[in-house]
This record gives structure tokens, sequence and C-alpha cells, in this order.
């Protein structure tokens, strides 16, 4: 490409990044209300869809509605895309994904009829309303809750292979305890009780009938109820470090990555500058 036409591009492709990623100006407002009108209608349709004497009489006018609005997603899916330096770093963002997710039950039903049922999925994308609303506080929330969800990821994974490990000690006890004469006919079987009693919901499909296995149940509610409070804890503490922290709404150029510091200047993502 020669100098000029390389102008062109990178400024069309910022003009396109203006109005499909910010909320400032009139265009991309009203591209952005658009999108929020169009994913609510195509809820609507997946819905209606689901509903058989309904399906029966207008199947085929909200088949074709569904896929209208699944080449409309495509297709914004791909310019979102385009609009960014580095779409890879966007394809893998949270919106991204939620974005790609949002158009492939269409074309999963293809070959597993029924998967169009889960474009429901596209009502994730309607938290982009606190975005185009302008307000920093709301989007401000929710990067504190997935700033606090990443930093607690390695010790709440720690603490899960903790309590797994205990639960399969305390199905193959009951195994043991209980045995086949009382529903516990494996270990696995064992485990799913341990995991259903741990957690507290308590379906009852199996229960110990021996004394020793009801003390045994016992101590494992017990336990249970006072391990709910651990991954609360973790969290909780994340959330308070990050409680004071002011970000905006600007989306990053390159990787379209947003809640970034109210004083930023680069982008904590993707390192390219936010001007």
């Amino acid at each position: 490409m020669t100098h000029i036409t390389l102008e062109r591009w990178h400024g069309w492709r910022s003009r396109l990044h203006e109005v499909i990623f910010e909320a400032d100006t009139k265009a991309g407002r009203l591209f952005d209300i658009t999108l929020l009108v169009t994913i609510l209608l195509s809820i609507l349709a997946v819905s209606l869809e689901s509903v058989a004497a309904i399906r029966a009489r207008h199947g085929e006018l909200l088949r074709l509605a569904e896929w209208s609005f699944t080449a409309l997603f495509t297709l914004e899916y791909l310019l979102r895309l385009v609009s960014v330096r580095r779409p890879l770093h966007y394809a893998t963002s949270f919106f991204g994904l939620i974005d790609l997710l949002a158009i492939l039950p269409s074309y999963l039903s293809l070959l597993f009829p029924g998967a169009q049922s889960l474009l429901v999925i596209r009502a994730l994308r309607l938290l982009r309303v606190f975005r185009i609303l302008k307000v920093a506080r709301y989007v401000g929330e929710m990067q504190s809750l997935m700033h606090a969800l990443r930093a607690t990821q390695a010790k709440i994974t720690i603490f899960l292979l903790a309590l797994l490990t205990l639960a399969l000690i305390m199905g193959a006890v009951m195994y043991v305890v209980e045995g086949e004469a009382h529903g516990f006919t494996s270990i696995p079987r064992g485990f799913y009780w341990a995991v259903v009693t741990i957690t507290t919901v308590g379906y009852g499909d199996i229960s110990p009938h021996t004394v020793v296995g009801q003390g045994f149940a016992a101590l494992a509610m017990v336990l249970g109820y006072s391990l709910i409070i651990i991954p609360t804890g973790i969290y909780a503490t994340e959330l308070v470090k990050n409680a004071h922290k002011r970000i905006t709404t600007q989306n990053c150029p390159s990787c379209a990555r947003e809640g970034h510091d109210e004083d930023a200047t680069f982008c904590k993502y993707c390192g390219n500058s936010l001007g």
C-alpha cells in the first residue's frame, strides 16, 4: 500500500472504531442503541420460537428472523475485529468472547438441531448499556468484579481442589460405612453424595442409614456451612482493595478493552496509547 492509502485505511479504521466502540458521538450512540434494540428483538424471537403453539403458527417467520439477526451480528463481529489494531486481543476479551458466542449457536444448529435456543446468551451483550449511557460508575463496578475474580483465581482454584479432594475422601468413607445396601454402590456415588451434602443442596435421593454414617453426614453438613465463607472472604478482600479506583468508559483503539484508570494514557491490557 502507498503512504496515502495507508493513511486512508488508518483513518477509516479509526472512524469505524469510534462508531462501534465509543458512544460519545451521535453516530456511535445511534449504533449502540440500535444494537441493543436488535439484541432485545433477537432474544424475543428465540424465546417465542420455543413456545410450541407459536412455533407451529409462525415457525418459519421466526427462523427467518433468527437467521437475519445472526447475519447482522456476524457482520458486526467482523467489523469489530477490523476496527481494532489487535483483533486477537479483542477476540479473547470478555465482550469479544460474548460477541462470538452470540452467533455460534445458529451455526451449530445446522449440526445439532435445537442449539439455537442457546442464542439467549445474547442477553449478556446488554451489559453494554452501561457504557452506552456513559454510566462510568457501573462500568467501574463491573470492572472491579472482573478484576477481583481474576486476582483470586489461583486461591479459589486451590480451595476448590482441596474441597473436591475432601469430598472424594468423604465419599469413600461413606461407601465403606454404608455400603451398597444403603445406596452407596460405589466411590463415585459416595463422592456425589459428599458434594451434594457439603454444598448444602441435600437432594435426599441417597442418604445414610447407620448411626456412624448419619454422624459423619452431620459433620459434612456443618463443614459445608463453615467452608462457604472461605471463597467469599477471599473475593471480598480483593474487592475492598479496588473499591476506590476510578475508571473511565474509554475503549482502547488497539484491543478494544475498557475499564482504564481515569488518569491513564496507555492501555493496561496491551500497552498501546489510548489517544
